[in-house]
């Protein structure tokens, strides 16, 4: 299957492509902040194909018991179902952090021409901090990689939710396990953060998270 990719051509920089890419990284915080909400370490993906959203994601590990998954892994399964193909040749993904070494050996297999992240991942990151997989010139395809759109909201949205599982994980009477999964409490901001997602704010307030 041929995909289509009539998306206008855009000059790497350029102030189009920049205003493309924080309304895309915007509707993967709106997947992150789904995650959060579901107790999920908050990472949200989405694949673009022709200037159009192919498919969303978010991180279910603990919700399908999977350690693979990720939401770059979800939204590429998803892409490729749509699109017939397990070939993505045009497409660009979006992720609101940095993925990891498995998440970039699929995002080669895939032959997505382009990863745009929001904040790094010094723990375990592959495209740029712990290893940068995508310019292994052994490798038989390359992927244009941009990093920091929105990199302040999606590393802010990553360290409210780790300090709250501190918090929770440090007192038994705020933390609890429900099938597995911790519980975070954070019902009380969930409708600030959905409202400022759904608003398009390319700034995302999370300051009632913290």
């Amino acid at each position: 299957m041929s995909l289509a990719t009539d998306a206008p051509s855009l000059e790497n920089g350029s102030a189009q492509r920049r205003a493309l890419d924080r309304a895309f990284m915007r509707k993967a915080l709106q997947e992150a902040v789904a995650a959060f909400h579901q107790g999920e370490v908050p990472v949200g993906a989405v694949v673009v194909l022709g200037g159009k959203v192919l498919a969303s994601a978010h991180n279910l590990c603990e919700g399908l018991s999977d350690p693979t998954a990720h939401a770059e892994m979800l939204v590429l399964r998803k892409a490729c179902s749509v699109a017939g193909t397990y070939r993505l040749s045009g497409a660009w993904l979006y992720a609101t952090v940095e993925p990891c070494v498995m998440c970039a050996g699929a995002l080669h297999l895939a032959r997505v021409d382009r990863v745009v992240y929001g904040c790094n991942d010094p723990k375990g990151g592959a495209m740029g901090s712990l290893y940068s997989i995508h310019l292994d010139g052994k490798l038989n395809h390359r992927i244009e990689v941009s990093s920091g759109v929105l990199g302040e909201e999606c590393g802010h949205l990553m360290q409210c939710f780790f300090r709250r599982l501190r918090t929770r994980q440090g007192s038994e009477k705020g933390a609890g396990r429900r099938d597995g999964r911790v519980w975070l409490k954070a019902a009380d901001s969930k409708s600030v953060v959905h409202r400022e997602v759904d608003r398009g704010f390319e700034s995302l307030s999370l300051r009632h998270l913290s």
